[in-house]
Protein backbone atom coordinates (compact mmCIF):
# COMPACT_ATOMS: atom_id res chain seq x y z
CA UNK A 1 0.00 0.00 0.00
CA UNK A 2 1.12 3.20 -0.86
CA UNK A 3 2.62 5.40 1.90
CA UNK A 4 0.18 8.12 1.70
CA UNK A 5 -2.83 5.96 1.37
CA UNK A 6 -1.43 4.44 5.06
CA UNK A 7 -1.67 7.54 6.51
CA UNK A 8 -4.78 8.58 5.09
CA UNK A 9 -6.10 5.09 6.77
CA UNK A 10 -4.24 6.07 10.02
CA UNK A 11 -6.25 9.87 10.13
CA UNK A 12 -9.45 8.05 9.10
CA UNK A 13 -9.00 5.06 11.64
CA UNK A 14 -8.64 7.83 14.39
CA UNK A 15 -11.03 9.88 13.84
CA UNK A 16 -13.57 6.89 13.07
CA UNK A 17 -12.80 4.87 16.06
CA UNK A 18 -12.78 8.28 18.48
CA UNK A 19 -16.11 10.05 17.10
CA UNK A 20 -17.92 6.78 17.51
CA UNK A 21 -16.50 5.71 20.87
CA UNK A 22 -19.13 5.46 23.55
CA UNK A 23 -22.33 4.86 21.74
CA UNK A 24 -23.48 1.46 22.60
CA UNK A 25 -26.94 2.25 20.59
CA UNK A 26 -24.53 3.72 17.42
CA UNK A 27 -26.38 1.45 14.88
CA UNK A 28 -29.59 1.98 15.93
CA UNK A 29 -29.25 6.17 16.34
CA UNK A 30 -27.81 6.31 12.87
CA UNK A 31 -30.40 4.03 11.02
CA UNK A 32 -31.70 6.45 8.76
CA UNK A 33 -28.79 7.61 7.27
CA UNK A 34 -28.09 5.40 4.24
CA UNK A 35 -24.65 5.40 1.28
CA UNK A 36 -25.69 5.54 -1.82
CA UNK A 37 -23.53 5.36 -5.14
CA UNK A 38 -21.41 8.76 -5.34
CA UNK A 39 -22.23 11.30 -7.68
CA UNK A 40 -19.35 12.75 -10.47
CA UNK A 41 -19.08 16.55 -9.84
CA UNK A 42 -16.43 16.08 -7.15
CA UNK A 43 -14.17 13.97 -9.87
CA UNK A 44 -14.50 16.24 -12.07
CA UNK A 45 -13.96 19.26 -9.88
CA UNK A 46 -11.26 22.09 -9.94
CA UNK A 47 -10.04 21.10 -7.00
CA UNK A 48 -9.19 17.14 -7.81
CA UNK A 49 -7.60 18.39 -11.04
CA UNK A 50 -5.43 20.93 -9.73
CA UNK A 51 -4.31 19.06 -6.90
CA UNK A 52 -4.56 15.41 -8.11
CA UNK A 53 -1.78 16.42 -11.06
CA UNK A 54 -1.12 12.45 -11.62
CA UNK A 55 -4.90 11.57 -11.84
CA UNK A 56 -4.80 9.42 -9.26
CA UNK A 57 -7.72 7.60 -8.83
CA UNK A 58 -9.81 8.32 -5.15
CA UNK A 59 -8.27 5.67 -2.25
CA UNK A 60 -12.38 6.88 -0.77
CA UNK A 61 -15.25 8.06 -2.12
CA UNK A 62 -18.58 7.55 -0.80
CA UNK A 63 -21.90 9.70 -0.01
CA UNK A 64 -23.99 9.25 3.01
CA UNK A 65 -27.69 10.54 2.70
CA UNK A 66 -30.56 11.20 4.93
CA UNK A 67 -34.05 12.93 4.25
CA UNK A 68 -36.05 14.67 6.43
CA UNK A 69 -39.82 16.26 5.90
CA UNK A 70 -39.88 19.81 6.11
CA UNK A 71 -42.21 20.65 9.22
CA UNK A 72 -39.67 18.96 10.89
CA UNK A 73 -37.42 21.29 10.12
CA UNK A 74 -36.50 25.24 11.66
CA UNK A 75 -38.56 27.78 9.78
CA UNK A 76 -35.94 30.06 9.77
CA UNK A 77 -33.23 27.81 7.76
CA UNK A 78 -35.99 27.22 5.33
CA UNK A 79 -37.20 31.02 4.24
CA UNK A 80 -33.58 32.27 2.43
CA UNK A 81 -31.71 29.78 -0.20
CA UNK A 82 -28.55 28.54 0.91
CA UNK A 83 -28.89 28.93 4.61
CA UNK A 84 -29.99 25.43 5.08
CA UNK A 85 -26.57 24.32 3.90
CA UNK A 86 -25.22 27.12 6.04
CA UNK A 87 -26.47 25.35 8.95
CA UNK A 88 -26.11 21.98 8.00
CA UNK A 89 -22.48 22.49 7.31
CA UNK A 90 -21.93 24.55 10.30
CA UNK A 91 -24.13 21.69 12.17
CA UNK A 92 -21.90 18.82 11.72
CA UNK A 93 -18.73 21.34 13.62
CA UNK A 94 -20.42 22.53 16.46
CA UNK A 95 -22.44 19.14 16.95
CA UNK A 96 -21.50 16.24 19.04
CA UNK A 97 -20.48 13.89 16.55
CA UNK A 98 -17.58 15.78 15.52
CA UNK A 99 -16.51 17.03 19.66
CA UNK A 100 -14.04 14.37 20.26
CA UNK A 101 -12.24 15.14 16.75
CA UNK A 102 -12.25 18.77 17.29
CA UNK A 103 -10.74 18.36 21.00
CA UNK A 104 -7.90 16.26 19.72
CA UNK A 105 -7.18 18.48 17.11
CA UNK A 106 -7.65 22.05 19.37
CA UNK A 107 -4.86 20.16 22.16
CA UNK A 108 -2.59 19.80 19.13
CA UNK A 109 -2.81 22.97 16.46
CA UNK A 110 -4.60 25.94 18.33
CA UNK A 111 -2.12 28.79 18.37
CA UNK A 112 -1.09 32.15 17.91
CA UNK A 113 -0.48 30.68 14.52
CA UNK A 114 -4.13 28.89 13.67
CA UNK A 115 -6.22 32.10 16.46
CA UNK A 116 -8.23 33.08 13.25
CA UNK A 117 -9.37 29.26 12.76
CA UNK A 118 -12.75 28.23 13.88
CA UNK A 119 -12.13 26.42 16.84
CA UNK A 120 -14.79 27.06 19.91
CA UNK A 121 -18.19 25.11 18.93
CA UNK A 122 -20.51 28.75 19.34
CA UNK A 123 -18.18 30.07 16.57
CA UNK A 124 -18.34 26.94 15.01
CA UNK A 125 -22.23 26.96 15.11
CA UNK A 126 -22.83 30.91 14.49
CA UNK A 127 -19.74 31.33 11.40
CA UNK A 128 -22.02 31.31 7.72
CA UNK A 129 -18.74 29.65 6.33
CA UNK A 130 -17.75 32.26 3.60
CA UNK A 131 -14.96 30.49 1.26
CA UNK A 132 -11.67 30.47 3.22
CA UNK A 133 -13.30 29.41 6.46
CA UNK A 134 -10.69 27.22 8.12
CA UNK A 135 -11.92 24.79 10.79
CA UNK A 136 -9.39 23.54 13.46
CA UNK A 137 -6.76 23.84 11.39
CA UNK A 138 -7.78 20.75 9.10
CA UNK A 139 -11.09 21.75 6.75
CA UNK A 140 -10.59 24.86 4.55
CA UNK A 141 -14.03 26.15 2.76
CA UNK A 142 -13.30 25.97 -0.61
CA UNK A 143 -16.42 26.22 -2.47
CA UNK A 144 -20.10 27.24 -2.14
CA UNK A 145 -23.60 27.08 -3.52
CA UNK A 146 -27.25 27.35 -2.21
CA UNK A 147 -27.31 23.79 -1.98
CA UNK A 148 -23.49 22.85 -1.10
CA UNK A 149 -20.30 23.83 0.93
CA UNK A 150 -16.68 21.84 -0.01
CA UNK A 151 -14.15 22.10 1.85
CA UNK A 152 -10.51 20.96 1.65
CA UNK A 153 -9.30 18.37 3.99
CA UNK A 154 -6.73 15.54 4.82
CA UNK A 155 -3.93 17.88 6.12
CA UNK A 156 -3.32 21.42 7.56
CA UNK A 157 -4.52 24.59 5.60
CA UNK A 158 -1.40 26.13 5.84
CA UNK A 159 -0.11 23.24 3.45
CA UNK A 160 -1.49 24.80 0.57
CA UNK A 161 -0.07 22.74 -2.25
CA UNK A 162 0.05 19.18 -3.71
CA UNK A 163 -0.11 16.87 -0.18
CA UNK A 164 0.34 13.51 0.09
CA UNK A 165 -3.26 12.65 1.52
CA UNK A 166 -5.43 15.25 0.13
CA UNK A 167 -9.44 15.17 0.12
CA UNK A 168 -13.13 16.77 -0.25
CA UNK A 169 -15.38 16.86 2.48
CA UNK A 170 -18.70 18.23 0.80
CA UNK A 171 -22.32 18.62 2.40
CA UNK A 172 -25.07 19.12 0.54
CA UNK A 173 -28.96 20.18 1.31
CA UNK A 174 -31.52 20.23 -1.06
CA UNK A 175 -35.44 21.25 -1.14
CA UNK A 176 -37.47 18.64 -2.49
CA UNK A 177 -41.51 20.12 -2.28
CA UNK A 178 -42.77 17.76 -4.65
CA UNK A 179 -42.00 15.22 -1.80
CA UNK A 180 -42.07 17.47 1.49
CA UNK A 181 -38.53 16.49 2.34
CA UNK A 182 -35.06 17.81 2.84
CA UNK A 183 -32.16 15.87 1.48
CA UNK A 184 -28.95 16.15 2.99
CA UNK A 185 -25.78 14.53 1.78
CA UNK A 186 -21.93 14.12 2.85
CA UNK A 187 -19.54 13.39 0.13
CA UNK A 188 -16.07 12.01 1.00
CA UNK A 189 -13.80 11.98 -1.29
CA UNK A 190 -9.82 10.94 -0.25
CA UNK A 191 -6.94 10.76 -2.93
CA UNK A 192 -3.00 10.80 -3.31
CA UNK A 193 -1.66 13.83 -4.76
CA UNK A 194 2.15 13.22 -5.04
CA UNK A 195 3.14 10.49 -6.99
CA UNK A 196 1.23 7.87 -8.28
CA UNK A 197 -1.16 5.06 -6.86
CA UNK A 198 -4.25 3.36 -7.52
CA UNK A 199 -4.59 1.76 -3.27
CA UNK A 200 -8.10 1.56 -1.49
CA UNK A 201 -8.59 2.45 1.45
CA UNK A 202 -8.70 -0.71 3.60
CA UNK A 203 -12.35 -2.04 3.88
CA UNK A 204 -12.24 -2.08 7.94
CA UNK A 205 -10.47 1.60 7.72
CA UNK A 206 -13.55 2.80 5.16
CA UNK A 207 -16.08 1.07 6.91
CA UNK A 208 -14.68 3.31 10.42
CA UNK A 209 -15.17 5.93 7.96
CA UNK A 210 -18.57 5.10 7.72
CA UNK A 211 -19.90 4.66 11.13
CA UNK A 212 -18.03 8.23 11.95
CA UNK A 213 -20.07 9.77 8.86
CA UNK A 214 -23.17 8.43 10.11
CA UNK A 215 -22.75 9.74 13.48
CA UNK A 216 -21.54 13.49 12.05
CA UNK A 217 -24.90 13.34 9.93
CA UNK A 218 -27.24 12.59 12.55
CA UNK A 219 -25.48 14.83 15.37
CA UNK A 220 -25.54 17.68 12.36
CA UNK A 221 -29.38 17.07 11.36
CA UNK A 222 -30.38 17.02 15.04
CA UNK A 223 -29.19 20.80 15.60
CA UNK A 224 -32.13 21.37 12.17
CA UNK A 225 -34.92 19.98 13.94
CA UNK A 226 -37.66 22.55 15.74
Amino acid sequence: MAKAIALAGKFVAYTSAAGAAGFGSFLLFTRKSQFVAPTEPIISSSHFKKYNPNQNAPALHDLCTRRVPLKQIKPELLQEEGKLVEGFFAGVWSGFGYGVQRRYLERKYRSEETATQLWDPAELANSTYPIGTVVTDHFEVVSRTPSSIAARCGDSPRNSGVRAVDGVFELTAVLNEAEGVAEFGITSFFFQGLGTSDAKMPPPIAYLHRLYTKLLMDSAVRKLLR
